[in-house]
């Protein structure tokens, strides 16, 4: 398993990343940390006991570029339950690139059902480890239409940096802290 820090202007979160589950959809986002890709990048949709979303669009609400879009693993058997990582993804199933979002609520409706446009679903492919009061607090901000975007936060939710860490890392970190 890997990990990433999510650094926001809202606070720190941590995910386990389940390669294991969807190797290619992990390598993907992996791909995206390790090359800097999310660093300053916006939360951009945000849906109070739905999900936030974010990772390819820049403050101003400017595009990221991203890579060859990858196949949906959705039916890998993890389910959209709270504060899970998914890809984004249009209309295509197979169309996900560096855009994601953490369920803030369970979302069965978003969950594999069969292999079809309609039932593909989204992939799950980490979960939040720590800073779930972070993601719910981010999911209740205003938000407005901006830029023909609608469920965009009135002040923008920067995500600052995603890195890989280790476990033994953020473990070691957090059992320093005064908290």
């Amino acid at each position: 398993m890997s990990f990433v820090r999510i650094k926001t202007n809202y606070g720190t979160m941590v995910a386990e990343i389940q390669q294991d589950k969807a190797p290619a959809t992990a390598a993907n986002f992996m791909r995206y940390v390790q090359n800097g890709t999310y660093n300053n990048t916006l939360f951009h949709r945000v849906i109070q006991n739905f999900m936030v979303q974010g990772g390819g669009l820049e403050p101003g609400m400017y595009s990221k570029s991203n890579e060859a879009p990858i196949p949906n693993e959705a039916a890998n058997g993890l389910k959209n339950e709270k504060f899970t990582l998914a890809m984004a993804r249009t209309p295509d199933p197979h169309s996900a690139t560096n855009q994601f979002f953490i369920n803030v609520a369970d979302n069965k409706f978003l969950d594999y059902t069969a292999p079809t446009d309609e039932g593909f679903g989204y992939c799950v492919f980490g979960k939040l480890t720590e800073g779930m009061d972070i993601a719910t607090r981010i999911s209740e901000v205003p938000t407005e239409e901006r830029f023909n975007y609608q469920d965009v936060p009135s002040q923008d939710v920067i995500i600052e940096a995603i890195e890989m860490i280790e476990e033994t890392d953020e473990a070691a970190e957090t059992a320093g802290s005064d908290e």
